[in-house]
């Protein structure tokens, strides 16, 4: 992960998107290029989306992720692998792709997994929001609102993987990172991200 890379808020818009990175995934590996996954989706409506400039935002987005995984057994993963392998991926995808993804995951969840803290609170998560403010420059001119919708994407992640049972919860499971991720991790020489998946082995 570049550190010079910006903090950006397309998360508000582009989501986990699993249904969609399926799609997109199982197109990928035909190496179709973007323009031609983007005609396919948009074919057959395969996104159900009100917008056709909506389904091209989410199908490049799904695109940058699975560009961004950089490992090509992954990507057959999030296509083919069951749900529960293939959501832990897609958010390892996210990872790779979105540094606010990354550090919150990281710095946030990994460190609750590494001290094996399972508390989960309000206050956790605008606890990391506050110190990236102070940060940077970028996120302090978010919007309250913008914020606010960027907690509510990032605790539905930790409800996709089942970290949390919903968004009320306020304790951690301790899950176990799929073989087929902790693998491309490794594979990657990616290995901070393995705490975000509670594997320090």
């Amino acid at each position: 992960m570049d550190i010079s890379m910006p903090y950006n808020g397309t998360l508000t818009a582009e989501q986990f998107l699993f249904y969609e990175m399926r799609i997109v995934s199982k197109q990928y590996l035909e190496q179709k290029t973007i323009e031609e996954i983007i005609a396919y989706i948009k074919r057959d409506n395969l996104f159900q989306y009100p917008t056709e400039r909506m389904v091209i935002r989410i199908a490049r987005a799904c695109h940058k992720r699975l560009v961004a995984l950089d490992n090509e057994k992954l990507v057959y993963e999030v296509a083919n692998a069951p749900v529960e392998v293939a959501k832990q991926i897609n958010l390892y995808a996210m990872m790779r792709y979105n540094r606010l993804v990354r550090e919150f995951m990281e710095g946030l969840i990994g460190e609750k997994y590494r001290q094996q803290d399972f508390s989960y609170t309000k206050k956790d998560i605008n606890v990391f929001f506050s110190h990236l403010q102070e940060q940077n420059d970028d996120v302090a001119a978010w919007s309250e609102q913008t914020i606010g919708k960027l907690k509510q994407v990032l605790t539905k992640c930790l409800i996709e993987t089942e970290m949390l049972d919903s968004v009320k919860d306020t304790t951690l499971n301790p899950i176990f990172i799929s073989s087929e991720l902790e693998t491309g991790i490794r594979e990657n020489n990616d290995l901070t991200a393995l705490a975000a998946f509670n594997c320090f082995r």
